[in-house]
């Protein structure tokens, strides 16, 4: 099943439900059908302001934050694309700013079903072009793409000439898609998954990274070469540095070795640090728009992600609970599992998880070693999902969250909430905490 959102305006849920039919075709990845639609539409890929593309396993969305957080405090009008929603579809189109509101969204959705019809596309190829359409309508400064799945083959990858290109941290997830059997691919299942998210690389486009293994380096090098893009990477063109008082950024940029010294940024955890660099990066190996140390300084302040390590506060969820900290965050993988747990530095902790279907809950689980107080399982609202017999003990089934979160000894320990983003969106929804 896909949550693709309830809305009360009912010229809204018209096309929601419209949309709620589309399904990703099994097994097809590729640029034909976004491609097509897009031309039935007049190309508004080919008329977006500076696009800054973002790529990566865990982290593009926090990148994404603050490179809109950044460009905001300069004074820019940003356009943003990020998936999935956590509970209102209009997440996923934010125009100069703000999220697109009900009536332009119903006409807009309207018209790109209306001129789908035939085409079949998925759910997310109607989604990204239904952005890029009102992104081309709608005046702006900047233009904010987060990738869906993968890159390469990626509904977002038909932009021909972005400001610069970003890739976040890389781990093993979707591998049903990202490690099918094609020719002519890395056979390293991590270089093939740098394979795929270096495919949003374009000629002349600067191509900014984060470190990783060589494997993934091997493959990132290979395709900037092959397409011919400038490549920019973490510990050897560019660093960022957590001095517990504030970040060091440097780097040699326009052939001058330059430093910031800048605040701490404002979402929590120390993987954080990383993805505010690679947004950092981005925007100074480019030559499309000029962003000014005080903005970058006030973005890493003022960005904001929910459910990414989110401390829920006062809502109707946590009502009548014991004062405790509570964390939210939509990690699913086992790479996201160790960014958490390295925030909790070994502290014990109370798990409530909810994990769909194709995901690995042990994998997820062992991230936290013996730092696993309680581990209570819940549904994810709306999808097919892990009973408490695919994890570990000492896990137990819940039959919401409240339940699990009733169900906790009053120790004091602190609460994770994680697993999905589904999950995280029923969450904020039930706390009262809706993103804006």
């Amino acid at each position: 099943m896909r949550d693709v959102g309830r809305s009360d305006d009912p010229r809204v849920q018209a096309q929601l439900d419209r949309l709620a039919r589309l399904s990703q075709p099994e097994g097809r990845l590729g640029l034909e059908t976004i491609r097509a639609l897009l031309a039935r539409l007049g190309d508004p890929q080919d008329r977006l302001p500076p696009v800054f593309h973002v790529a990566g396993t865990n982290g593009k969305g926090s990148t994404c934050a603050f490179l809109r957080a950044i460009c905001e405090a300069q004074g820019l009008r940003v356009h943003a694309t990020i998936s999935p929603h956590l509970v209102r579809y209009n997440e996923r189109i934010r125009l100069a700013g703000a999220l697109i509101e009900d009536a332009p969204l119903a006409v807009l959705l309207e018209e790109v079903l209306d001129a789908a019809e035939g085409l079949a596309p998925s759910f997310f190829e109607a989604t990204i072009a239904a952005a890029f359409l009102a992104f081309a309508r709608v005046p702006a400064d900047v233009c904010i793409v987060e990738v869906g799945l993968g890159g390469r083959l990626d509904a977002t990858n038909v932009i021909p000439a972005p400001a610069a290109c970003g890739i976040a941290a890389l781990g093993l997830d979707h591998e049903r898609f990202l490690l099918a059997p094609e020719e002519n691919t890395p056979a390293h299942p991590l270089a093939r998954i740098a394979f795929e998210k270096a495919g949003i690389a374009k000629p002349g486009v600067p191509l900014v990274t984060l470190a990783y293994g060589e494997p993934e380096r091997e493959a990132i090098a290979a395709t900037a070469s092959r397409v011919g893009a400038p490549w920019f990477a973490q510990d050897r063109d560019w660093d960022i540095r957590d001095l517990a008082v504030g970040l060091y950024y440097g780097d040699e940029t326009r052939g001058e070795t330059s430093g910031l010294h800048l605040p701490l940024p404002s979402l929590a955890g120390a993987h954080q640090v990383a993805n505010a660099g690679l947004a950092i990066a981005m925007l100074r190996h480019q030559e499309k728009i000029v962003v000014n140390e005080a903005a970058i300084a006030r973005g890493l302040t003022t960005a904001e992600w929910p459910a990414r390590l989110q401390r829920l506060g006062p809502g109707p969820l946590l009502a009548g609970l014991a004062p405790r900290e509570i964390w939210l965050d939509g990690g699913h993988n086992g790479s996201a599992a160790a960014a958490l747990a390295a925030h909790l530095a070994g502290r014990p902790v109370h798990l409530i998880v909810g994990m769909i279907e194709s995901k690995d809950p042990g994998a997820f689980v062992a991230a936290f070693g013996n730092s696993v107080a309680s581990l209570g399982v819940v549904p994810v609202p709306g999808h097919r999902w892990h009973d408490a017999a695919a994890f570990p003990p000492p896990a137990c089934f819940r039959e919401t969250v409240a339940d699990a979160l009733r169900a906790m000894p009053d120790d004091g320990l602190p609460v994770l909430i994680t697993g999905s983003l589904y999950l995280a969106g029923a969450v904020l929804k039930q706390n009262g905490a809706l993103p804006r």
